[in-house]
């Protein structure tokens, strides 16, 4: 298992060096670093993409400098779901001084999510853009917003977004802190000492074999896996039921308080 992992996120690697050097078209309304919350596009041209995303600059903003820099989220939602059905997550952010970008992967255009096994081989497309997707985001915004730091990021991902996530985190572990995924179940969560990771678990369906870890690994990575009794994999985000939004706010807090 292992050995087909690494052999896929080196040709996703390999893959990915073309769309980091493309060209972009900005939407005057998202790039407006004054503005506490922005909604709009990017295009990035080379792939003729328009790629809708939210900006949600910290309440602390005036703080953050090119010299003392702020930290960066990406939000990724889940299959379905849209990227600004995320707040309650975007606000935790933004109340610890974080800029997040949440970012809509899945558009019109795109093949339907494959539902044919095995997920690691057929949904790899799928995930694979949305790596390319990211990449490219850090790459524009890097330069608009000097006063954060777009190189120890935090993914935060639900189900397929967090697929995503933990993908990213393995073909790009020197660039990433942090990931928080809400019951992704068919990527395998990085096993590095330098990545922290929160995987919240839903009680309705079970992860892919290998995507958490056993208890001797669990010893040797931050990672914390938290089940949620009686929670349903598409219910969480915002409109899951109160409870639960309440439940998976409280974690995600408590972990990036944790983290000094």
């Amino acid at each position: 298992m292992q050995k087909t992992l690494k052999k896929l996120f080196i040709l996703s690697a390999l893959a990915l060096t073309t769309p980091i050097i493309s060209t972009s078209a900005i939407s005057t309304s998202v790039i407006g670093a004054t503005s506490y919350a922005n909604d709009g596009v990017i295009t990035d041209e080379s792939r003729n993409r328009t790629i809708p995303i939210n900006i949600t600059l910290p309440s602390n903003n005036a703080k953050c400098t090119a010299q003392v820099k702020c930290s960066v989220a990406f939000i990724n939602a889940g299959y379905g779901i849209s990227h600004n059905e995320y707040t309650f997550v975007s606000n935790a952010f933004s109340q610890r001084g974080y800029l997040t970008v949440a970012v809509a992967h899945e558009l019109k255009s795109d093949p339907d999510l494959n539902r044919e096994q095995p997920y690691l081989t057929t949904r790899m497309e799928n995930w694979h853009r949305g790596v390319v997707t990211l990449k490219f985001l850090v790459n524009e915004l890097s330069s608009k917003y000097p006063a954060y730091d777009f190189t120890k990021l935090t993914l935060f991902g639900h189900s397929n977004g967090g697929d995503i996530s933990a993908l990213y985190g393995s073909i790009y572990p020197n660039e990433v802190s942090t990931i928080i995924t809400l019951d992704h179940r068919r990527m395998l969560i990085p096993r590095n000492k330098n990545i922290r990771v929160l995987t919240l678990r839903g009680s309705d369906y079970p992860a892919d074999a290998n995507v958490l870890l056993n208890d001797s690994e669990l010893d040797k990575f931050p990672v914390t896996q938290t089940l949620i009794e009686k929670s349903r994999h598409n219910d969480m985000y915002d409109g899951g039921p109160k409870w639960l939004v309440d439940r998976m706010s409280k974690e995600v807090e408590g972990f990036l308080d944790s983290k000094n």
